[in-house]
Formats: structure tokens, sequence, C-alpha cells
């Protein structure tokens, strides 16, 4: 082969990796479309409850705080996604009502499924009442995998 017919070579194998896309792209979302209400947050974690169980909800709420201690409220956004019987934590007569309450204000985000809800209501007659600061999503495990897909990382503790 001649220089020329192997610098053409060359130079078309350059351009065909140089216009290949990387076989993975693992691109971290921006803040704003991970977090839109957490500007600054640096490290993104769901914690799921599923369970209707005061020693799991204890163990969720101080999972939650104590990122806010270690990060600092504005560099984590913390979401607390509950589905199933795991919504008890957020009915609006649990135990643990004033704890929620102060984490909604350093700004973690509570989710509770639609699904649950409408479960309930379709077995009881009466939709449970709910903290207000809950935010309803349609279904709690397909909001964890948006909020996986968005760069979070889910823990179950």
């Amino acid at each position: 082969m001649t220089k020329r017919g192997l610098f053409f070579c060359l130079s078309v194998l350059a351009l065909v990796l140089c216009a290949t896309p990387p076989l993975v792209a693992q691109t971290r979302p921006t803040k704003q479309d991970a977090a839109p209400d957490k500007p600054f947050a640096e490290h993104f974690i769901a914690l799921q409850l599923s369970d209707s169980d005061p020693k799991k909800e204890r163990l969720v709420l101080s999972v939650a705080s104590n990122l806010l201690k270690a990060y600092g409220p504005d560099k984590v956004a913390v979401e607390v996604v509950t589905f199933g019987p795991g919504i008890d934590l957020l009915r609006d007569t649990n135990e643990h009502r004033a704890l929620v309450d102060s984490l909604v204000t350093q700004g973690v985000r509570f989710s509770v499924c639609g699904n649950t809800l409408d479960t309930i209501e379709r077995d009881t007659g009466k939709r449970p009442a709910i903290n207000p600061h809950a935010v309803e999503v349609q279904v709690g495990v397909g909001h964890l995998l948006d909020l996986t897909e968005r760069g979070f990382t889910i823990v179950r503790p």
C-alpha cells in the first residue's frame, strides 16, 4: 500500500471514529432537570417507603434528616416516595406528622401514590386524609422510575 493509500485509509477511519456516537452515553441530567426546585443540588436521593411500619417510617425520616445534615439542604435533593402500605407515613394523623412537616420546610419532597389512594377509596368508600404537603403522583413505582431516569439514586432503608 502506498503512503497516499495509507493516509486515505487512516483519514477515513478517523472520520468514522469521530462521527460515531459512543455506545453508552452516561450523561448526568442537568440540575434543573433532576430537581428544578434544588438548583444547587449535587446529590439526588429518592427514599422508597412501601411498608406500614413505624420503625421503617422513623428510619426513612432519619435518613432524610441525616442527608440534609451531611450535605446541607441546598446541596442534596431528597424525595420520599410512598406507595402501598407505605402511604401511612403521609396520613394526616400519622404520629410523625411534625417531623414530616419539618423536613418539608427544609426542602424534602414527599410523594404519595395516587393509585394506592384510589384503591383505598374504592375499597372503603372514603379517600384517606393525606398530609397537605404531600404531592400526589399517579403511580408511585413509576415515579421512582422517572426519578432514576432523572439522575436520582433510589434507596430503600
